[in-house]
């Protein structure tokens, strides 16, 4: 991969911390593997298509972001994970040559697609708990990237625009869903909310402020955590109640997957993505 911005290579007064910016392209890129895992086996051809496409533009943003956080990091930093790569820092070496710790996607984000497996499943794969992942996710990126593109770090402002739009269209595909699905059949809307049940308690992440973000803020690269809070359960309460569907509680553990500590599955998600690069490092494709 090379990422190219139409923002000129300028020093800027502020840039953000690069594990701030690794942790959006961290979430961008496993996202990205996920939905991707749908291609060929959407429900419908539309749909194939439709979730092929979103996973490119979340992939495209996280070179984006990975590239902006290879020429933020620190001269160690860089020359140890370059060496990985047949002395190469750029955005495969940031996505195929980091391991499983050193990864700060949130958790909701790496995990399958289905809530559990029953004796009765036909697929590993259930595309209620698909859209509700998506429309959990991108009813936050929406503010977040609105935020964002107003930054002090112009290249980080120059990416969340054009994120912005990405992430409103994956809104819009998946809040329709949301609500076809939950105001549909029985079993439809019983899938929804069941995968809305499983998938919501790992939302309780996006609010739990890590080192990262108090970095992020301290670099003036400031977010407004209550107006985003408040903005994302806006959306969220609006769709659910279109679509008929009862809010779930988010209770419980709360996960720490922007702090490194991560599920079982982002180990084989990461195995497949990055199988290839690892068997063949520093190639030029």
């Amino acid at each position: 991969m090379s990422a190219v911005l139409d923002t000129p290579a300028t020093t800027h007064a502020v840039t953000a911390p690069v594990g701030y910016v690794l942790h959006l392209a961290d979430n961008a890129a496993v996202l990205g593997q996920r939905n991707a895992e749908w291609c060929g086996h959407g429900p419908i051809l539309e749909e194939d298509l439709a979730l092929a496409n979103m996973s490119l533009d979340l992939i495209g943003q996280a070179r984006l972001l990975y590239s902006h956080a290879a020429s933020l990091m620190g001269t160690d930093s860089a020359a140890a994970l370059a060496a990985r790569n047949g002395g190469r820092l750029d955005e495969d070496t940031l996505a195929y040559f980091r391991d499983v710790p050193e990864f700060c996607n949130y958790t909701l984000l790496e995990l399958p697609h289905h809530a559990a497996l029953v004796g009765y499943a036909k697929a590993d794969m259930d595309y209620a708990t698909t859209i509700a992942r998506n429309f959990l996710y991108s009813a936050l990126m929406v503010p977040l990237w609105t935020q964002l593109q107003t930054c002090s770090d112009e290249v980080l402002a120059s990416i969340a625009a054009k994120s912005l739009k990405e992430a409103r269209y994956h809104l819009r595909h998946s809040r329709d869903w949301l609500v076809r699905l939950g105001d549909g059949t029985v079993e439809s809307t019983a899938r929804m909310q069941a995968a809305l049940a499983h998938l919501m308690p790992y939302t309780q992440e996006f609010w739990t402020q890590c080192a990262l973000e108090s970095e992020a803020s301290a670099a003036g690269i400031a977010v407004d955590w209550d107006q985003l809070q408040a903005d994302w359960n806006a959306l969220v309460d609006d769709a659910l109640s279109e679509a008929d569907l009862a809010r779930p509680a988010s209770s419980g553990y709360i996960t720490q997957g922007k702090n490194g500590s991560h599920s079982e599955h982002l180990g084989f998600l990461l195995s497949e993505m990055q199988g290839l690069a690892r068997a063949h490092p520093g190639a030029q494709w």
